[in-house]
């Protein structure tokens, strides 16, 4: 653990016990608050690893309501810190609703430095454990597919279609919009079949000039064209014994389309300007966000060769239509950009997440990692909020189309698994915390985890 996370924040309303406890924790950057607004406003600034607070705040600092509201919403705001609340001798019942309420411990006044000092050292060494806890539980988080973050029912079913086609020969088709992440379930098809240890070639048939797109596949040879000066490879022969991906197959140009169809029926190519038949032993993945179909009827691509390339067919879901997975790729995609950027504690505030939730997405995975780069570089405070993400509640207003209401069995399922979802990722999976929220039992949280297929 960085020593940046060092952070002792003293919530007390008393001058002069400010001053004495500001010099009682050598090794640790302390910052001091007065009130409750204060306190809080220093939370979402630097986002303490320790907070010790006083219940008898101003307004009232005769009594605790002012110093068990700042703990509830310090709570909320970082779940991780570890807040020791500090009560006078004869308040012991505020202090064991402190502790009802998720504080660490209490520790009542009169102040002895070597003790507090003792108490907070322990505290800290418990917030570093759960803290190396969590990165090591994020690393080893079971995925469906490597690479792939996925809860939803949508996508685990395209996991397992994935899984199913893996150990084949089978040409397969990609269909899905733009940054739905068709690359990547490429390469995880690529990884789970018997072509693992082989190339994996991937090449956006769009990215390309019609010109150049041919020599780019298939090679050419030397002296072929103007400025082919030496023998070159294509794609296709580089990918032999692997994978070859062709994403955007709905931009090829037609005579192109004749080439790769004789390719896939006869599996071996010419190169540009060649003569040699050359074999190739490769598995064909295709992929684009067009209507295959409505170019076929408009001339724009060749039947025999959908029929070719599509002998399995994947139908990839929008972002907007995977179920909870938009909380999922969010927080590990934090985690992933933070490291790079050295911000590695950063976290969603209350705005981001409902945001986050009610954004359409129309760039899918590809909008989201931009959004988040973005609101990662510009963030000043611990949390990235929905202001840093350039996101609005209201955005998306007029884009939800109508739909027909689900039956009541369905309308209570979907209710209660979302439910569960955000108790999960609010408490980031602990479960008799997010149990405790439901106002269940844990047995009774692991039998609605199995009866949904959700895991912590």
């Amino acid at each position: 653990m960085e020593e940046s996370s060092r952070k002792l924040l003293v919530i007390e309303d008393d001058s002069g016990l400010r001053s004495q406890l500001r010099w009682c924790f050598d090794g640790y950057e302390v910052f001091m608050a007065e009130d409750r607004e204060t306190g809080l406003a220093q939370v979402r600034r630097y986002t303490p690893s320790i907070v010790l607070l006083d219940l008898g705040l101003p307004p009232d600092p005769a009594n605790a309501s002012e110093g068990l509201k700042a703990l509830e919403q310090i709570r909320f705001l970082v779940p991780e810190t570890k807040v020791i609340v500090v009560t006078g001798n004869d308040e012991r019942k505020n202090a064991l609703q402190a502790i009802a309420m998720g504080a660490y411990d209490f520790y009542q006044k009169p102040v002895d430095a070597d003790v507090l000092r003792l108490l907070v050292d322990r505290a800290y060494n418990l917030y570093v454990l759960e803290q190396e806890n969590r990165e090591l539980l994020a690393r080893q988080v079971a995925t469906p597919l490597r690479g792939v973050i996925a809860g939803s029912p949508a996508m685990l079913k395209v996991c397992r279609k994935i899984q199913k086609i893996a150990p084949t020969n089978a040409n397969v088709l990609l269909l899905g919009e733009s940054g739905t992440g068709k690359e990547v379930l490429t390469r995880a098809l690529h990884e789970l079949s018997p072509r693992s240890q082989g190339a994996f070639v991937a090449i956006n048939c769009a990215a390309i000039p019609d010109t150049l797109l041919e020599s780019e596949l298939f090679g050419h040879e030397k002296g072929s064209f103007t400025g082919a000066i030496k023998q070159s490879r294509g794609k296709i022969e580089y990918a032999d014994g692997g994978t070859l991906m062709l994403d955007e197959v709905g931009d090829l140009p037609l005579p192109l389309q004749a080439k790769l169809l004789r390719f896939l029926q006869e599996r071996v190519i010419e190169r540009v300007g060649g003569r040699e038949i050359i074999p190739v032993d490769v598995r064909v993945v295709c992929a684009t966000h067009r209507d295959l179909s409505a170019l076929i009827s408009e001339g724009h691509f060749r039947e025999d060769l959908y029929y070719r390339i599509s002998e399995i067919t994947v139908q990839i879901p929008p972002l907007c239509e995977r179920e909870g997975d938009v909380l999922l790729i969010a927080h590990a995609l934090l985690g992933a950009l933070g490291q790079s950027l050295g911000k590695t504690r950063l976290n969603f505030s209350p705005d981001a997440v409902r945001a986050l939730e009610k954004h359409r997405w129309p760039g899918n995975i590809r909008e989201l990692e931009n959004r988040l780069k973005r609101a990662l570089i510009m963030s000043e405070s611990g949390q990235v909020t929905a202001h840093d993400l350039e996101l609005d509640a209201a955005d998306d207003e007029e884009t939800i189309a109508v739909e027909p209401p689900p039956d009541l069995r369905q309308a209570r399922e979907q209710a209660e698994r979302h439910a569960i979802q955000q108790a999960l990722e609010y408490t980031r999976g602990n479960l008799s915390h997010a149990a405790e929220l439901l106002g269940i039992t844990r047995p009774t949280l692991y039998t609605l985890l199995n009866k949904h297929g959700l895991k912590a």
